[in-house]
């Protein structure tokens, strides 16, 4: 696998960052809140759901290495066992399983980040209000978002691809993944709740290469495609190899971060 990380203030494009993928959107965090100097006295929220970060607890270990006590949400009782053995190691942490919108901390809140990677699935009506509530005055708000993106001179197998689509599940939803900057980030409807403000988002571009075989096990656990007929399902997939052969194609993932902190 290999990284691109760029980084993004404000408007337009900046100097590139060069982190590793598996930190890089907690590093950043801390840079943008200045954790990298308060390490041991920090009190961080990471939530997930579904298929979230928290699950297999990747994006919290760099949190709890660095010993932050860092309590984890997450709505699934199996991925909060799989956080729970993964993360053993840590005293600092806590797996909780609750809904968010539900839960409410022992402590009553007041702390000084919340990061999440599945905000999307959060009631609209609670998002900012609830995380409002559980931060200090000043505390960070970090969202992650993450989406296939067609970066300029990427792969044009995933232009290609859509030609298979087409022929066997046709609709106006077939296209091509857009382009990085088509993908907006959240610091409008973050400023719009007049409960936070806008200090930084961060953009990541990262390639991933597949063969025909990981590629269509990759896809078949997508519930788009869980949910085809079989034999169209089967019927797309023998296409993809025919198209794919031997070669390997390259998937680019950008990931948006975005820091806000609580008025």
């Amino acid at each position: 696998m290999s990284a691109r990380t760029s980084g993004r203030a404000g408007t337009g494009f900046g100097r590139p960052l060069r982190m590793s993928r598996s930190s890089t959107t907690w590093r950043v965090l801390c840079t943008q809140v200045g954790c990298s100097t308060t390490w041991s006295s920090w009190r961080t929220l990471r939530r997930g759901r579904g298929f979230s970060r928290l699950g297999p607890g990747q994006a919290t270990w760099p949190l709890a290495e660095r010993g932050l006590q860092v309590v984890g949400v997450e709505l699934g009782e199996r991925l909060a066992v799989v956080a729970r053995r993964k993360l053993a190691e840590f005293p600092n942490v806590e797996i909780v399983t609750a809904p968010f919108e539900v839960w409410e901390p022992a402590s009553g809140g007041g702390f000084d980040a919340l990061a999440f990677t599945a905000f999307h699935w959060i009631d609209p009506n609670a998002r900012y209000a609830k995380a409002a509530r559980l931060l200090r005055e000043g505390g960070a708000l970090a969202v992650v978002s993450t989406k296939h993106v067609l970066a300029p001179g990427g792969d044009a197998f995933w232009s290609e691809v859509q030609e298979d689509y087409d022929a066997v599940v046709p609709s106006e939803q077939n296209r091509p993944p857009p382009r990085p900057e088509e993908v907006a980030d959240l610091s409008d409807e973050i400023d719009a709740s007049s409960r936070f403000r806008t200090v930084a988002v961060r953009r990541y571009l990262w390639d991933v290469s597949y063969d025909a075989r990981s590629y269509i096990a990759l896809f078949d656990t997508a519930s788009g495609h869980r949910a085809m007929p079989e034999a169209k399902r089967e019927a797309l997939y023998t296409r993809i190899r025919e198209r794919m052969g031997d070669r390997k194609v390259s998937k680019t993932l950008q990931a948006i971060l975005n820091v806000a902190r609580r008025l």
